[in-house]
């Protein structure tokens, strides 16, 4: 989180919150795993409600589940909130906003019909599970896939427009040549059949039944299979750049002037010259300290 949670008071807050808001100890990982299987079990309960055989069999069950979770869910928040001392900077925070979304539509179902299935919702708090492996210490290699995204943006956005151009000017083409009988019946009807054909996805529902149609079909997927990587290439380069970025440092040597050490390097790899200006190079307090020693 990029804020600071602390407890309400000291005593039954402050224990409340060490296992709920931390993982550090073993009463913390059992509640965050707890958690992590009632959420799992809530999703499970919701996906096998919608099959309807299972639903007509089980559903007075899945009804009870349902509600036995979101209680144990809204106790849950009410918790939370218990031990904080500032409640609201964590319901405004993206946790926060998905516990409370995670039970709202199921209260709601009782107001308005047609909540229920919004109950899924919940499953992204499933992203609890990162406090439990300690995933967080790849947070430097994610910023990385990050950074990469926000360089590359222009360049995918303008292939992005480029591809939108190019099957949309084939699919008014192919809806001019084709017939209505073999699916083009519209002009957007006919771009949903270029955007299949141009990723070579190739779903069949819509199939052209002139040659000619046929040959611009070929020529379609062609040009599909030359560019399909242009976009993988882009965010490689990028991801590659920011990698590059955040191992070396671009500070030349004050020997030698050779740019591009890594950013834990001390002394430069081809002169050999200490790197740290605002520091002593401490060979030569050595130096200067086996001087100082008599014969």
């Amino acid at each position: 989180m990029s804020f600071h949670l602390t407890p309400a008071a000291e005593g039954l807050r402050t224990q409340l919150f060490h296992i709920i808001f931390e993982s550090d100890t073993p009463a913390a990982k059992g509640f965050d795993i707890a958690l992590i299987a009632m959420i799992l079990g809530s999703v499970a309960v919701i996906l096998l409600g919608s099959v309807q055989g299972i639903s007509q069999e089980y559903g007075w069950l899945f009804y009870y589940l349902e509600w036995a979770f979101t209680v144990l869910f809204t106790l849950e928040l009410a918790v939370r909130i218990y031990c904080l001392e500032r409640p609201s900077l964590y319901l405004k925070s993206f946790y926060g906003v998905v516990d409370m979304i995670a039970i709202l539509p199921a209260w709601l179902v009782l107001l308005v019909p047609g909540f229920h299935a919004l109950v899924i919702i919940r499953i992204l708090r499933v992203l609890r599970i990162f406090r439990i492996l300690r995933l967080m210490e790849f947070v430097g290699e994610g910023r990385l896939l990050i950074d990469a995204l926000k360089r590359s943006v222009h360049q995918v956005m303008l292939f992005f427009f480029s591809i939108l151009m190019v099957v949309t000017m084939f699919g008014a083409l192919m809806y001019t040549i084709e017939s209505p009988e073999t699916g083009f019946t519209s002009i957007p009807m006919s771009i949903y059949w270029a955007v299949v054909s141009v990723t070579t996805v190739g779903y069949g529902d819509i199939v052209p039944g002139t040659p000619v149609g046929k040959a611009i079909t070929m020529i379609l997927m062609l040009i599909g299979y030359s560019i399909i990587a242009v976009p993988t290439g882009i965010f490689s380069a990028q991801v590659i750049r920011s990698i590059r970025e955040d191992r070396y440092s671009e500070e030349a040597c004050p020997g030698c002037g050779h740019e591009r050490h890594e950013k834990r390097a001390r002394y430069c790899l081809r002169c050999g010259t200490w790197l740290d200006e605002t520091t002593e190079d401490p060979r030569k307090a050595k130096q200067a300290a086996s001087s100082d020693k008599p014969d």
